[in-house]
């Protein structure tokens, strides 16, 4: 299936490992001209490979943002999209206070606002497209992790909020609910812990869908459908490509083939 995405230029926030890394290959595939804004730029093979442009910054900080989005222009010129998707769980619960929590909410939230704000000529120029990615956290909750829930729960909201600030124009801007998924920084988490396969496979047992993780893939071919022309009647909606994990019941049992 044509996307429709060919020489659209896209800003994957984050774009250059895990969840980011696979949609920024699948833009590629599409014929997109993505570009990857981070912090650390990605392997350098790995980047030739995808053709995807790389602009190192901090998105944290506002005036990195705009130098940011200025050099994504003056490369590819008019954006199209904007995938948000950059940031990390950083553990900030309820023991840390105010002032951890309110630096865990620049490093995970802020900058999706600031992004669109900067973004939102070229969107309604171009009639494209955003896509938030945030977490089934923000709607079950962990423990332990109050200030990337607040961020989370909050991204699912401002979908909501541009999805109808941006109607009249065309610009369509949907989320996409991540579970359970195999990213670096989830194998390092369970790395970290006694019995990292013994976890892992508790974890896939308790997916409805097959009993396995979700694929970085599975995530990104979501994200850039929800990008293209081919949704063209879809926006303020929250996709989870889980394997059922969030809104069916884990108890399921039985052969998960059957």
């Amino acid at each position: 299936m044509d996307l429709g995405l060919k020489g659209e230029a896209v800003i994957v926030t984050g774009g250059g490992s895990g969840i980011g890394a696979a949609i920024t290959e699948v833009l590629a595939e599409e014929g997109a001209k993505p570009v990857i804004l981070a912090r650390r730029p990605p392997d350098a093979e790995w980047l030739a490979r995808t053709g995807a442009e790389f602009v190192q910054v901090e998105l944290s900080e506002d005036a990195a943002c705009v130098a940011a989005v200025e050099e994504a222009r003056r490369r590819v010129g008019r954006i199209y999209g904007l995938v948000n998707n950059a940031g990390a769980n950083d553990g900030v619960g309820l023991d840390k206070g105010p002032e951890a929590f309110r630096a865990s909410l620049n490093q995970n939230l802020l900058h999706y606002y600031t992004m669109v704000h900067l973004l939102r000529e070229d969107l309604r120029a171009s009639t494209g497209a955003v896509v938030n990615v945030s977490s089934k956290t923000a709607l079950t909750g962990q423990g332990g992790t109050s200030a990337y829930v607040a961020a989370k729960a909050a991204q699912l909201g401002l979908t909501r909020e541009w999805a109808v600030e941006f109607l009249k124009d065309g610009v369509r801007v949907n989320a996409v609910v991540v579970a359970e998924s195999m990213t670096p920084l989830y194998r390092r988490w369970l790395e970290s812990l006694p019995d990292p396969e013994a976890q892992l496979a508790k974890i896939a047992s308790r997916i409805p869908l097959g009993r396995r993780m979700t694929e970085p893939r599975e995530i990104a071919d979501a994200c850039v459908f929800l990008l293209s022309p081919r949704s063209s009647h879809t926006t303020g909606q929250w996709i989870f490509p889980d394997g059922g994990y969030t809104h069916l019941d884990r108890a399921i049992g039985g052969d998960p083939a059957g």
